[in-house]
This record gives structure tokens, sequence and C-alpha cells, in this order.
């Protein structure tokens, strides 16, 4: 995978809001929605998702910007710190373990280099686990509960509509594992999910969880508003004055609302049921906002009418 600066097209130094800020265009701009007739924009998508998941979170950007993680967050391998070319990233060699002339055995310490002497080079290596390794019993050893492993994070776009019908996606987790995955009900933008149990794992280690966040992707129509969402409807301005019935577009299908006469401009009708859903099982609302739109072309009847109202409130 490219570099992930390089995918959304921002510099090292950029902010945090002006990652998400390219992501979302990226994202809006190669949905595969929105090019049904390009069979590359599914694969563009999906690079701008991975780029995202490593600058859109501070500690895996770090990562990267360090060296650490590659660009499908994988982590590269590091080496061993003080030793290789006989000194670490700290400047030190063997020295950085208190030992003399680059050896650690190359100097007697103040008691001679004795069986304590080897026992606090190897501890100092090692830690107290060395020390206490000896004293443990095969017994104790059995009943040792096992370690588990390291978590592992991804990130899961999906679109309102996916919100709406609790759609299943799969996604392809930093373990290269496949997984199929149920949008949950109530779910919000950037909520984190944990799978427990897809995380790193190993022979004799319980496997650790995934930490899946969700994005959901701008859409070309509504605004989220916690379960609700809200829509900007145009409306022509004989609509405006007489009333009638209008259509209106919604996750699930379009369907009639009754406009009243006289309605202003920036007047908010309630569509209920027609949001998101919600934990409880419910639905949130659909928030219609009308805006009267003028003819393009003029109008000569209208423009007498406009003429006549203005010339009245003159006098």
């Amino acid at each position: 995978m490219r570099n992930p600066y390089d995918v959304l097209g921002v510099s090292r130094s950029a902010s945090e809001a002006e990652i998400k800020k390219a992501f979302r265009k990226l994202a809006k701009s190669y949905h595969p929605d929105s090019n049904t007739n390009d069979p590359k924009a599914k694969d563009k998508f999906a690079e701008v998702n991975a780029a995202y998941e490593i600058l859109g979170d501070a500690e895996k950007r770090a990562q990267f910007d360090r060296g650490e993680i590659d660009a499908e967050g994988k982590p590269r391998f590091q080496g061993f710190e003080g030793f290789g070319g006989g000194r670490g990233a700290g400047g030190q060699g063997f020295e950085g373990f208190g030992f003399g002339g680059g050896s650690p055995f190359g100097r007697r310490g103040s008691r001679g280099f004795g069986a304590d002497a080897g026992e606090d080079i190897f501890s100092q290596l090692f830690g107290e686990a060395f020390r206490s390794a000896g004293a443990e019993s095969t017994r104790e050893q059995s009943r040792a509960r096992p370690q588990k492993g390291a978590d592992v994070s991804a990130t899961l776009t999906v679109t309102l509509e996916e919100v709406a019908a609790e759609a299943k996606k799969r996604i392809r987790l930093p373990t290269g594992r496949d997984v199929d995955v149920v949008i949950p009900k109530g779910v919000t933008d950037g909520q984190v999910i944990r799978l427990r149990g897809l995380g790193q794992g190993a022979p004799g280690v319980n496997p650790g969880d995934a930490m899946l966040t969700i994005q959901i992707a701008p859409h070309e129509r509504f605004t989220m508003e916690g379960a609700n969402l809200r829509y900007r409807m145009p409306i022509q301005i004989e609509e405006a004055i007489l009333g009638g019935s209008v259509r209106i577009p919604t996750l699930t299908g379009a369907v009639n609302m009754n406009i009243p006469p006289m309605t202003d401009s920036g007047r908010t009708f309630r569509l209920r049921g027609k949001g998101l859903p919600t934990k409880g099982g419910g639905h949130g609302d659909l928030l219609v906002t009308v805006e009267i739109k003028l003819p393009q072309v003029v109008d000569e009847e209208l423009m007498d009418y406009a003429r006549k109202r203005h010339s009245a409130k003159a006098r």
C-alpha cells in the first residue's frame, strides 16, 4: 500500500482536522455508490479508508511516523536495541547495562566474577524474571493463567443506508483474517466496537481483541443529528403559496409529505420514524427543512404580481 499521507494528499505536519477533511472529501468522491460505472473506485475507496485508519488514529499515526508500523498498520521489525552494532538507540551498547569494555563479561565486579556476579549480569539483562524463574515449580507454571495477546485496531466505513438496514459487512483485520460484522443498532460515528478474541494470538496465549472504529461516510443528501436525519428540500414558489404534496427521499424509499399553504422558507417538518435505528429498537425522525426555489426563467406574471405588491406597500 502507498504512503497514507500520499493517499490522502496531506503533509506529515497536517492537523487532525485537515486529515479528517481530506478523508471525507475523498471518501465521498470514490464511494462505490456514486461511481457505479468506475470499477476502480472501489479499490480507491478501500485505499482511502486504510490510509485514514492509520492517520485518523493519533497513536497509530505516531507509530507510523516513528517507523514502528507500515502503511498497512503491521508492526515493523525493529531489531534488539543495545545489540547488533554494539550501540543501541540510546547511544549505548553493552555499556548501557552497566558493563565496561563493550562486553557484559569483560570486567569483574567488586565481588569477583563468580556465581553471584553471573546472576547479577543476567538479572540486569532480563530483570527479576530471571532470578525468580528457578524458584517456580512445574505445578505453578502449569496452573499459571495464560497471557493475552495484543489487541489490534481497524476502521470500518459504512453508509447511512447500511446503518439503517443494520447491514452485514466484511472487513479484513490487521491479522489478515476476514470477518463479517453486523452493524449494531444505534451506532454512532467514531464508536469503537470490541470484537473479542480476534486480535493477535500465539501458541499458549489467548488472542487479544479487535477494536473496530465505525466511520460513517458523508451522505450527499442527509446529515446526522444523533438518530435523527436532516434534509433540505427545495420547493417551487407556487408550492409554498398554494401548498400541496411533495416527494421526500428517505433511506428506505421516497414518501409523500403535505405542505400547507403559505409555507415560509426555512420551515421544518418532522417525518417520524424515518431516521436511523436506535438501541431501544425504535427509529429517529427525518427533519425536512423546505427552501423556496425561485424559477430560473423570468416569469412576467410573477414579476407583475411582485411589482403590484411592492407599490401597494409603498403607499
